[in-house]
């Protein structure tokens, strides 16, 4: 029997995972923070440009291009409580609001909070093929007092408002990374789970070089994901913690993300009323 194509093999496994697309977008509204799972990014499907690539990596990008080519269904604004308790266990409570406004070539993704000293009021522009990143200055309320500052790849590396969720976790930005490669599937926190690995190949001092990912099979969420430093040490771990049903979606109420070498945790819960 004739093996198939490597294109041939790319449109099965996108038509597999489209499956549990739509579970997903339902209940994005509720995930702003993951909203960065939505990320469009250009991997070319052509024979020649993976026919060198083992399996797990050709089937490792064809899953992470599907987390991202998938848009949220609608604009919409969220809110919710950054809990921080920092390495010395000390908490503080931040309000943080998010809202999403879609386009027709983009999607922008605004993060306002509370923490003005530390200018913590972030933009994530979603376009095909790579986010863009600003910090703002002003007042969102009034939109020709806001100026954008562009945040480079390294200033993205940095927290969002003091708390373990750094700037370019808001956009899953390992998800643009080119080291995309299937591990393994097995079951995490009673979810069937695909492990996706994504590789940086250039890390910086203070970012991440590797970010395992334990996806749902059925709805593509992010069961639990690992993040890993500069020197291949494990350094977050983050995954969602109660899960709520809200006119007739499941949702995520809250998420938690540790530092496991510092020993700070920051807790992010959503308000789900009214969804």
């Amino acid at each position: 029997m004739k093996s198939a194509s490597v294109g041939e093999r790319f449109q099965t496994g996108r038509a597999e995972l489209l499956r549990g697309l739509n579970f997903w977008r339902r209940g994005s509204a509720a995930l702003p923070l993951l909203t960065g799972a939505f990320l469009l990014i250009a991997f070319d499907a052509r024979a020649e440009t993976t026919n060198t690539l083992p399996d797990a990596e050709i089937q490792g990008r064809q899953l992470a291009q599907q987390l991202c080519e998938a848009r949220p269904a609608e604009n919409f604004t969220n809110t919710g409580i950054l809990k921080i308790r920092d390495s010395k266990g000390r908490t503080m409570n931040i309000s943080v609001q998010f809202s999403t406004r879609i386009t027709q070539s983009n999607w922008k993704t605004i993060y306002q909070t509370t923490c003005r000293s530390n200018g913590t009021d972030v933009v994530v522009i979603h376009r095909p093929g790579n986010n863009e990143y600003f910090m703002a200055e002003g007042d969102f309320l009034v939109p020709d007092a806001q100026k954008l500052r562009v945040l480079t790849n390294n200033e993205t590396m940095f927290p969002f408002c003091s708390s373990d969720f750094w700037i370019a976790d808001l956009g899953l930005e390992f998800f643009h990374w080119p080291g995309q490669k299937i591990l393994k599937k097995e079951v995490k926190r009673s979810r069937g789970c695909t492990v996706l690995e994504s590789t940086n190949p250039n890390p910086t001092t203070n970012g991440y070089s590797r970010v395992v990912c334990w996806i749902d099979s059925e709805t593509l969420g992010i069961v639990q994901a690992q993040a890993y430093d500069a020197q291949g040490k494990l350094l977050k771990e983050f995954y969602p913690k109660d899960i709520k049903k809200v006119q007739g979606q499941w949702q995520v109420e809250s998420m938690e993300i540790d530092n496991v070498q510092t020993g700070s945790r920051t807790r992010l819960e959503f308000d789900l009323k009214g969804h």
